[in-house]
């Protein structure tokens, strides 16, 4: 990295803290103020905001300091931007796999809290199973099914479905499914956890009063659940964004996280200053959601007491 590229991300980092937590502590109380149904999932939109704040930050800062001191930014190597893009990338298949978990967690997770009591330590242990074999087995498990002479392809092929092997394994789209697999239980352990504290009389009450099933649904069972959406969110998004052998076995050379990139740096290059100010970077991302969130949490419990 580059001395222009320090001095020029030490300069957005600052103005992100200057300027951008007091405009978030307004906003807060703006919209935060009260509102205890409310606050959860508007707490999850502010960090998911201020983590593309974060890194928008230092783009812009980069963009106004290249047009009126383009001197600064020629001192730059080519390396510098591929960091930023790596942020990016990162942070585009982190919102896009916690998203894709959360459509296919909540439902199971809704399947397991309307179970019969009976069933529910068994479709428990079914959803922790996969933690009993190493993380690294399970991921590199997905390379014989997704490769072109794989499983999926084969299954795919004899039914008819496509007409030739399909590319899936080394691209974005394997690396949604490993994501979506590995921290599955993640995401559907806390939803579980909150539905099944739900009191079902209230679900009772909607329908009495003229509800349908699915307007319950809605307008019921989701607001009430919404604490274990935002903390499934967290536990998949945060760890997501730094994944290192989920896009290395199944991405390939043509997936760029930042987590690689930390990789390169320390273990292939041996450039320990670059990849320790890459990871420090990385972490500041990471901590602006979490105390916005923890702070709003707080607020939840003082305005509930």
């Amino acid at each position: 990295m580059g001395a222009g590229a320090i001095v020029v991300t030490v300069v957005a980092i600052a103005l992100l803290a200057a300027v951008a937590f007091p405009v978030y502590g307004l906003v807060f109380r703006r919209f935060f103020g009260g509102g205890l149904k409310a606050l959860s999932i508007r707490s999850l939109i502010a960090a998911v905001v201020s983590v593309v704040a974060g890194i928008l930050a230092v783009v812009i800062v980069f963009a106004v300091i290249s047009f009126f001191f383009p001197s600064v930014v020629s001192l730059l190597e080519v390396d510098d931007y591929l960091y930023f893009q790596a942020y990016l990338s990162s942070l585009k298949i982190a919102a896009i796999s916690t998203a894709l978990t959360l459509l296919v967690g909540y439902p199971m997770a809704y399947g397991m809290a309307r179970s019969p009591n009976s069933w529910r330590p068994t479709l428990m242990m079914l959803v922790i199973l996969p933690f009993w074999t190493s993380f690294l087995i399970r991921v590199y498990a997905w390379r014989g099914i997704l490769s072109q002479e794989g499983y999926l392809n084969q299954v795919l092929l004899w039914l008819g479905v496509i007409g030739e092997p399909l590319t899936i394994l080394n691209t974005n789209t394997a690396v949604y499914i490993g994501v979506v697999y590995t921290y599955l239980p993640f995401m559907i352990l806390p939803i579980y956890a909150a539905l099944e504290k739900l009191d079902v009389s209230l679900i009772e009450a909607a329908e009495d009063l003229g509800c349908s099933r699915s307007s319950a649904f809605w307008l019921v069972t989701i607001p009430l659940s919404r604490p274990g959406i935002v903390a499934g969110c967290f536990l998949v998004f945060i760890p997501t964004l730094g994944e290192f052998v989920i896009p290395s076995l199944l991405g390939g050379s043509g997936t760029l996280m930042i987590g690689k990139v930390l990789w390169e740096e320390f273990f292939n290059n041996r450039d320990w200053p670059v990849a320790s100010a890459v990871a420090i970077i990385l972490l500041l991302i990471l901590i602006v959601p979490i105390v916005l969130f923890q702070r709003n949490q707080q607020r939840q419990a003082e305005a509930g007491g």
